[in-house]
């Protein structure tokens, strides 16, 4: 008999430890530091698109308008997945299922799995680093999407495992949406 040892990486004994501590960082800043970048993703996920899309446009600038499409795109890919999957899986959010291990900064209405403000903001990351392959965007925006992540467990909205699903949807969605990218390029602007 073969048996296959696989560390136990994603039991809910190592989602919920994981959750508590990150949940326990609770200084001053960090909580301050969290709740900002947790709050600004909705924002920056739509709003950097559309300042990509309006932009292009005044400027009539036709790579501009294609990159914002790609942006925006990914993102609105990365959304609807994520929030198609929190209603098909359905997991109850740490706050609710642990109420003694995890305590919540603020609540959310939606199932927990996986995190959709980790989705977008990976995809957003992804999809301007893929597009803007320069270090000035790559670091910045990869350390926002990482930080939105963190922000979600610290928040004790999601579980480490929601957080890596989601980082995992949004850069995936920002990957497919290359080859997507370009029939609908084809399409729209004839290129």
């Amino acid at each position: 008999m073969l048996l296959i040892v696989v560390p136990d990486v994603f039991s809910q004994n190592w989602d919920v430890n994981t959750l508590h501590r990150i949940n326990n960082w609770n200084d001053g800043f960090i909580r301050n530091y969290n709740k900002v970048i947790s709050r600004t993703e909705p924002y920056l996920a739509i709003g950097v698109p559309v300042a990509m899309a309006l932009t292009g446009w005044i400027a009539n600038d036709r790579q501009l308008l294609k990159n914002s499409l790609y942006v925006g795109t990914s993102v609105a890919g990365a959304f609807v997945l994520s929030y198609g999957m929190k209603y098909l899986v359905g997991r109850e959010r740490p706050y609710v299922r642990y109420p003694d291990r995890v305590h919540p900064y603020s609540y959310e209405h939606s199932p927990s799995f996986p995190s959709a403000h980790t989705a977008t903001a990976f995809a957003l990351a992804t999809s301007l680093s893929v597009k803007y392959p320069k270090w000035y965007v790559i670091v910045p925006s990869a350390l926002w999407a990482c930080s939105v992540g963190v922000s979600r467990m610290n928040e004790g909205v999601h579980y480490p495992s929601d957080v890596i699903a989601g980082a995992a949807i949004g850069a995936g969605c920002a990957v497919l949406n290359v080859y997507v990218n370009r029939w609908l390029n084809r399409w729209l602007f004839g290129h």
